[in-house]
C-alpha cells in the first residue's frame, strides 16, 4: 500500500476517505467542497431578498357602509422572501372589520407591531376596540402594542381631539358590561385586569410642518407630518430598505374652498417625494356641488379629488398611486344621502380620472386586500 493510500486509511475519515487521492486533493478536493458550500449559502440569502408589501384592508366610502367593505384601514408589511414579506407589520387605520380582512391574510392582532391612527374620525377608529380586545383575549399577558397618533388638540370651537383618551377608554364599554371581570376571572395569570387599554403602549406626536420621525423598529422608519382634514390629522412615510410608502389618509388642501391650485395637501406633496407607493383616500370630481351631487361644499373640499391625487403623485415622482376610501364607492348608487350625478361609477371612472392629471405611474383603483408588493414577484 502506498504512504499516501495509508494515510488516507488510517487519518482521514468521512467525504475525504471516499475521494481518496494524494493528501494535496484531498486539500483541493476539501477547499472546492467548502467554497461551494458558502456560495450555496451566499445564494441562499440572495434569494431572501428584502421585500415590502402594502395591503388595503379595508376601502369603504366610510362613514357610512356599503357591500360589505370594510372600513379604511392599509396594512404595511416588511420582511424578506424567507418570512414572506413578514418580519414587521404595521396597521395604518382600523376602520371596521380590519380584524377579519387580516385574518384573510392570516395576520392576527398579535403578531401587529404598530397601529399608527391619521386622525381620530369612527370609520377609521372603530375598528380598533376590535383588534385590541381580541389581543386582550388571546395574549392578555402582553406584549404591549405601540399605538401611534398626533397629541391632544384643543379645535377653534374649542372642543378636544384626543387619540390618548381614546386609547386609555376603548375597553370601558367591556369593563361597564362585566365582561373583562368575568374572563380575567377565568384566566388571571394571562389577562389583565384593567383589559385591553392595559396592553396598549401609545405614543403621541406634536404634528409639524416638516417630516418628523415617530417610530422605528430596525430597518423600518416611520415619519409623521402635518396635514389638513380635521384637527389632529397627520399623515405617515414608512422607510424601508425595500422601499418607501406614503399613506396620506383623508388630507386635503390648507384652503378649504376655491380658488385653490389643488385639492391635494401640499405637505403630504413634501412627505411623498421620491416615494415608490401613495395610498391615499380620494373623492371623485363628479361629487362636486356644482354638479347636482347636493354634497355638502365642505365635505367634499376638504377631501382630495382623485385628478390632483394624479398629478401630485406625478410630480412627487411615485411609481404607485393607490386610491382607497373612495367616495362614492364603485357601483354605489348613493353616497350616504347624497346623489351620484350620472349613476354609479366604475373602476374605469377612477382610473381616468386620474389619467386626465398626465400621471404615468401604475394606478390601483382600491377593493379590500389590494395589494402591492415591492420589489414586485
Amino acid at each position: 500500500m502506498k504512504r499516501d493510500s495509508l494515510f488516507c486509511a488510517t487519518r482521514c475519515s468521512g467525504l475525504l476517505c471516499l475521494l481518496g487521492g494524494s493528501r494535496f486533493n484531498q486539500f483541493s478536493i476539501a477547499v472546492a467542497i467548502v467554497s461551494g458550500i458558502w456560495l450555496s449559502a451566499a445564494v441562499a440569502t440572495a434569494h431572501a431578498a428584502q421585500c415590502v408589501i402594502v395591503t388595503l384592508t379595508g376601502t369603504g366610502p366610510g362613514p357610512g357602509v356599503f357591500n360589505g367593505l370594510a372600513g379604511p384601514g392599509t396594512l404595511v408589511r416588511y420582511g424578506d422572501d424567507s418570512n414572506n414579506c413578514g418580519a414587521v407589520k404595521l396597521q395604518f387605520d382600523v376602520g371596521r372589520g380590519t380584524t377579519l380582512r387580516l385574518s384573510q391574510l392570516g395576520v392576527f392582532p398579535a403578531q401587529l407591531n404598530g397601529v399608527f391612527f391619521t386622525h381620530m374620525h369612527t370609520d377609521h377608529t372603530e375598528g380598533f376596540a376590535d383588534l385590541v380586545t381580541l389581543r386582550w383575549f388571546f395574549n392578555g399577558a402582553g406584549p404591549k402594542i405601540d399605538v401611534v397618533c398626533s397629541s391632544d388638540i384643543v379645535s377653534p370651537r374649542d372642543f378636544t381631539v384626543s387619540c390618548s383618551k381614546f386609547t386609555t377608554h376603548i375597553g370601558d364599554a367591556f369593563i361597564q358590561s362585566g365582561e373583562v371581570a368575568q374572563r380575567h376571572s377565568e384566566d388571571s395569570k394571562n389577562r389583565t385586569a384593567g383589559g385591553p387599554a392595559d396592553l396598549i403602549h401609545t405614543i403621541t406626536f406634536e404634528p409639524k410642518e416638516e417630516p418628523q420621525g415617530v417610530w422605528s423598529s430596525g430597518d423600518v422608519k416611520v415619519s409623521a407630518i402635518r396635514s389638513t382634514h380635521i384637527v389632529g390629522h397627520v399623515s405617515y412615510r414608512v422607510e424601508t430598505p425595500a422601499g418607501s410608502v406614503v399613506i396620506g389618509g383623508d388630507a386635503g388642501n390648507d384652503a378649504l374652498t376655491p380658488p385653490r391650485a389643488s385639492s391635494t395637501s401640499d405637505q403630504v406633496e413634501k412627505l411623498a417625494k421620491g416615494a415608490d407607493i401613495i395610498v391615499h383616500s380620494t373623492i371623485h370630481p363628479i361629487m362636486a356641488p356644482d354638479k347636482g351631487s347636493g354634497m355638502f361644499a365642505y365635505a367634499f373640499y376638504r377631501q382630495s379629488t382623485a385628478t390632483d391625487l394624479g398629478a401630485m403623485a406625478k410630480r412627487a415622482g411615485a411609481k404607485y398611486l393607490m386610491l382607497t376610501h373612495l367616495i362614492p364607492a364603485i357601483g354605489a348608487e348613493r353616497q350616504g344621502p347624497w346623489n351620484i350625478p350620472g349613476g354609479p361609477l366604475t373602476e374605469a371612472d377612477y382610473r381616468k380620472a386620474v389619467e386626465e392629471s398626465g400621471f404615468t405611474g401604475n394606478i390601483i383603483v382600491g377593493t379590500d386586500l389590494a395589494s402591492v408588493r415591492l420589489p414586485a414577484n
